[in-house]
């Protein structure tokens, strides 16, 4: 299903609704392209339900961190885990929302069904790889005719966690990238040409012949580009699809997470995909306006619920197991004070 079709039945709901009503305080965040789709197609369906808007930017995980360090926003997004002392250090309570799965997207002429690995991707982004008629390509997919068309790699050009993502699945499929590029939300790309958002490497790649690029996998969906196969950790060919994404939230750690730091690349079950991760939101722990907070925790509080879920769902994201739910109700209520009052009573 289309984003725009999502977004747009669920703003049309909400003009109808409200038009000429009271509206609530509206909600600012700012942050990932990874779960855009889902914050804003959720946003629409509160609004339509409660009359509380929810503005949210689509500017990259590096820019949720910084807005919500600088307090310009009410909540923050990034795919990236905020490292723990920097939570600290800026007073922030780091909670999960929902869980979804990052994508080779190509543009390859006459080719269906390509399948790539961890390694070969790493070597293709670090220049070693530069033809699709590559020997290392052509094992992996016998039988199928490749171009010897020249591979052009597209990455993203602002701090993102999806960048983030991907590059710890190249790392943790690749020695030679952990030790030449390593993961993080930008990292100098060896090669390729860079787009801003997970919208502009779709956008790219769509109108780029012989491209590679990487987005989350609604992207790809929306925009009905080509995605590859990948070898999994068992070694095993897996798609694309909501059952390898669901194996490989499954086999996440939640208990064992801090700050719910749970990571879900490259595990080790048989039909999991190997790019899977939570994505999280930033809130401050000592907010200066508790009833702003307050209608933030409330906000997700409802996306956490079936009619959540179901929109979640229908953008190819993973709901959160309502264990790991729970757990995030309970840190609401003991870690974000105003006034040294608890914000979340519920």
């Amino acid at each position: 299903m289309k984003i725009a079709h999502i977004l747009g039945a669920a703003a049309l709901v909400a003009g109808s609704v409200f038009s000429g009503g009271v509206f609530a305080a509206d909600i600012n965040g700012a942050g990932a392209s990874f779960p855009a789709p889902a914050y804003q197609a959720w946003g629409a369906a509160y609004k339509a339900k409660t009359g509380t808007g929810v503005n949210y930017q689509s500017i990259g995980s590096g820019g949720g961190q910084n807005q919500i360090i600088n307090r310009t926003v009410d909540f923050g997004a990034s795919d990236a885990p905020m490292a723990d002392d920097k939570l600290t250090t800026n007073n922030l309570l780091q909670f999960p929302t929902v869980i979804g799965s990052v994508v080779a997207i190509v543009n390859v002429d006459g080719v269906e069904g390509l399948t790539l690995s961890g390694p070969v991707i790493a070597d293709i982004y670090q220049g070693k790889i530069t033809k699709w008629s590559d020997a290392k390509i052509a094992e992996l997919n016998k039988g199928k005719k490749l171009p010897d068309a020249a591979i052009v790699p597209v990455y993203r050009s602002d701090s993102s966690g999806t960048s983030y993502v991907f590059t710890s699945y190249l790392a943790s499929s690749s020695a030679d990238w952990k030790s030449n590029v390593g993961a993080a939300t930008s990292v100098q790309w060896p090669t390729g040409a860079g787009a801003k958002g997970n919208e502009g490497v779709a956008g790219t790649v769509k109108n780029t012949k012989g491209a590679i690029g990487y987005v989350e996998y609604v992207y790809a969906a929306a925009n009905k580009l080509a995605t590859t196969d990948l070898v999994n950790k068992a070694g095993k060919v897996v798609k694309p699809d909501v059952s390898t994404f669901t194996a490989a939230a499954a086999a996440a750690d939640w208990k064992g997470a801090k700050n719910f730091n749970a990571s879900m690349i490259d595990t080790a079950g048989a039909d999991a995909w190997p790019i899977v991760s939570a994505t999280f939101i930033l809130l401050p722990k000592n907010p200066t306006s508790g009833a702003q907070s307050a209608e933030v925790m409330k906000f997700f509080d409802w996306a956490y619920g079936k009619e959540g879920d179901e929109i979640a769902e229908k953008l190819h994201y993973i709901p959160l197991p309502e264990a790991v739910i729970q757990d995030v109700r309970k840190a609401w209520a003991s870690e974000v004070k105003a006034d040294g009052k608890a914000v979340w009573t519920n």
